[in-house]
């Protein structure tokens, strides 16, 4: 697997402002990472639960945290299943975020 596209890992924070109340910030982190398809069964399955998976992106197991949601070439995505291949490589199954879903805080 060639690690030949950049992909934008969000995760988040908490930080106390400066009168002491608790906000939630975003933390993006830029890691290289290889493409792949959403199998025709992985696809009908999710599609089952309702889910839309739409690309599995291939990184690097230790440049990933947990990270929900994910950004490639301008478009935002959700996170929806991870899977270890191997010690060094996680798959991201993510699906695209649609501009006014609103589950994303």
């Amino acid at each position: 697997m060639t690690f030949d596209h950049e992909l934008v890992l969000i995760g988040h924070e908490y930080i106390q402002d400066e009168i002491g109340n608790w906000k939630k910030v975003p933390v993006r982190k830029t890691v290289l990472c290889g493409l792949k398809s959403v199998t025709r069964s992985e696809f009908y399955s999710a599609a089952q639960a309702g889910l839309r998976p739409e690309i599995v992106f291939v990184v690097h197991g230790y440049e990933y945290n947990g990270e929900a949601e994910a950004e490639f070439e301008g478009e935002k995505y959700k996170v929806i299943r991870t899977y270890a291949t191997s010690f060094e490589e996680m798959e991201l199954t993510c699906e695209k975020v649609i501009a006014n879903d609103h589950s994303q805080n």
